[in-house]
């Protein structure tokens, strides 16, 4: 079974400029640099493979470009980030030479290389068709918030657990940690594939989670327990903690 390495790796980071709660997020400036090219700096220094950004918007388009990084235009039609990175990803590598494709999800300007690298060990097993990961809930607000999706897994070591289900309640009941689910994701190509083939399943709409549709497939997921959760960018506040953050870490 092939392992991930430099030449067989993908990173692509998925960036579209509609946004209700925060217009042009894209482009928003941090600390001198757009929020886009932050994503795609901290995925550079991660040091997995080749990184990509995938956009739909030629100010964006130009705007990765000039500052070096590769960048694809793709549709504005699409309706989720996994369809946004197939696409490009068959516009950028029609020759399949990327067997894993990680995607980094456009609006985490703070995101750790490390928390980067580490979406992709669950992979080195070759019965894992996707890799995501958690962070062990501590705020008690937290653990009833359906804001914050929780991961019910089995646990397979200290930092990785098997993913059982996905969900906005309170779960698993009784005593033990709670897991909040950090939505990065690494596929093997062949999953990736087959995910974005797949029509949207009951569970997912019902929960309006993604990620359920591969385990109502049948497909495996398993999970990195990490210790940081990067911050997403949403809203007017969320862009000035970013600020805050990236101005700290820069001083």
């Amino acid at each position: 079974m092939t392992s991930p390495n430099l030449d067989n790796v993908l990173v692509l980071i998925p960036a579209r400029m509609a946004s209700t709660r925060l217009p042009g997020k894209p482009l928003a400036d941090i600390c001198g640099l757009p929020m886009v090219v932050q994503v795609a700096l901290r995925a550079r220094d991660a040091a997995l493979g080749r990184v990509v950004v995938a956009v739909d918007d030629q100010q964006v388009f130009d705007v990765v470009s000039q500052a070096g990084f590769e960048v694809v235009m793709t549709s504005k039609d699409h309706q989720s980030g996994s369809d946004r990175i197939y696409e490009a990803l068959q516009k950028v590598d029609p020759q399949g030479r990327a067997k894993f494709i990680v995607n980094v999800q456009g609006d985490l300007p703070t995101i750790e290389p490390e928390t980067v690298r580490a979406a992709l060990r669950p992979l080195e097993d070759g019965t894992v068709d996707i890799a995501t990961l958690t962070i062990e809930i501590e705020d008690e607000a937290d653990k009833t918030a359906p804001q914050i999706v929780k991961v019910i897994g089995s646990p397979l070591s200290e930092t990785r657990l098997r993913a059982l289900y996905f969900t906005r309640a309170t779960a698993p009941w009784g005593n033990g940690p709670l897991y909040h689910h950090i939505g990065l994701y690494a596929y093997r190509r062949a999953a990736l594939e087959r995910f974005v083939s797949l029509g949207p399943s009951a569970l997912e709409v019902r929960e309006s989670l993604e990620q359920l549709r591969a385990l109502e497939a049948g497909m495996r997921i398993d999970v990195e327990i990490v210790d940081t959760v990067p911050l997403g960018v949403d809203t007017p506040a969320d862009l000035e903690k970013a600020r805050r953050i990236l101005s700290a870490k820069s001083n």
